[in-house]
């Protein structure tokens, strides 16, 4: 067996990982400010948070589209194009707010979904040439990255809110297209990996692949992780100030959930090459319901805070076991497709979820969103340990 040489893609990771702490600085801007203005601008309350859901969905349009051009471009080329865009995003959504209108704010947050789309594809890219036992670490070192995010993007919200008199949060979202500029030069320091041979064909049919129990299961728990993240994030800073608490005590909120959602990065692939991704997604899974536990016991402060935490820390593990479960399901050449169909489903699911999110929040209330977590939860852990018995069972067998 030949030894996979991990050296260029340890330093494309290590680059992803500082355009990650950019890139990823869009989403707690848009998430924790989304909702706040939504309120202010949108004709209905119940359509408040309409422009988070329609971020969440331009993340699932731009996921086949940005896979396209990266295709025909290559890695660099496309992510210098998804920055570009992500400028853009931040002076339609900046500019909405300026004249008060609710549809071009929307328009700049599903503008800013398609440029994550770009960035959610770097943890994919950082495991392009790496050998199986460095994928985990790859991904895991972009999403140290959003660790800086998780403080740059909620600051940039806080220290320029007020940079334009009368109109608040412009200049938060004017910070955010600045953010996806500054990524710009680091991007162009990435080196394209050669691939093999077979890696220039199609592979197997896709409808084939996404039939195979593995990555049905992989997709599943990605799908739910993220979705179930989405869907209670982005109501918990409407709810905070309905309880009550200030728009600051919920940007704060949202700070110390994107902290918990990238701290763990530091030793999450060690955890899978420890203990496998399918108990580390699981893991990530009960964290989860915990969080929910949580959120159900009081409406504190604390308990906002504390929730947001451990869901938070539930994604990290989830999402970052679910994408090393996904990248075993393909060969060099089929990653494009298999990529680009693992993202739009997951994020296609985690948009129907966030659109839910702010409905149900309006109509049921907190409570009900919370009581949604345990029985996806549920579903998914079965999933995951009929996988792993079926898994030993085949083992067993051609030992036998």
């Amino acid at each position: 067996m030949v030894e996979i040489d991990d050296r260029l893609a340890r330093r494309n990771a290590i680059i992803l990982a500082g355009a990650q702490a950019f890139g990823a600085a869009s989403p707690p801007i848009v998430v924790s400010l989304g909702g706040i203005v939504g309120v202010w601008l949108a004709p209905d309350k119940a359509l408040a948070t309409l422009p988070v859901s329609l971020f969440n969905l331009g993340v699932a349009a731009g996921t086949i589209p940005a896979a396209m051009l990266m295709r025909h471009l290559g890695r660099r080329s496309g992510y210098v194009v998804g920055a570009v865009l992500g400028a853009l995003a931040g002076l339609v959504a900046a500019g909405g707010i300026y004249v008060g209108a609710f549809l071009i704010f929307c328009l700049g947050t599903f503008l800013a979904g398609n440029y994550s789309s770009f960035v959610q594809s770097y943890r994919f890219a950082a495991t392009d040439g790496a050998s199986f036992a460095f994928r985990p670490r790859a991904i895991s070192f972009v999403m140290v990255g959003g660790l800086l995010a998780a403080v740059i993007g909620p600051q940039v919200a806080i220290h320029t809110r007020d940079l334009f008199p009368g109109a608040p949060f412009v200049g938060s979202f004017l910070g955010q297209g600045a953010l996806a500029l500054i990524a710009l030069p680091i991007l162009f320091m990435l080196r394209p990996v050669p691939m093999p041979a077979a890696a220039h064909g199609g592979g197997r049919p896709l409808w084939q692949i996404v039939r195979a129990p593995r990555f049905i299961v992989a997709v599943s728990a990605g799908t739910v992780t993220y979705a179930l993240m989405s869907f209670v994030m982005t109501a918990a800073p409407v709810a905070m100030v309905g309880c009550g608490h200030t728009v600051g005590e919920a940007t704060l909120g949202i700070q110390w959930h994107v902290l918990a959602m990238f701290g763990p990065s530091f030793v999450t692939g060690r955890l899978i090459n420890r203990i496998g991704h399918s108990a580390t997604t699981a893991l990530g899974l009960l964290l989860i319901a915990a969080a929910a536990g949580v959120a159900l016991s009081g409406l504190a402060v604390a308990h906002f805070w504390l929730s947001l935490v451990l869901l938070g820390v539930g994604w990290n593990l989830g999402f970052i076991g679910a994408t090393a479960m996904v990248t075993e399901c393909y060969r060099p050449e089929e990653r494009a497709k298999v990529q680009a169909a693992n993202d739009f489903l997951m994020f296609g699911t985690v948009a129907v979820a966030s659109f839910s999110s702010g409905k149900l929040l309006d109509v049921a209330g907190w409570e009900t969103v919370n009581w949604i977590v345990f029985p996806l939860v549920t579903l998914v852990l079965v999933m995951i340990g009929v996988q792993e018995l079926m898994t030993r069972l085949r083992t067993r067998q051609v030992s036998a």
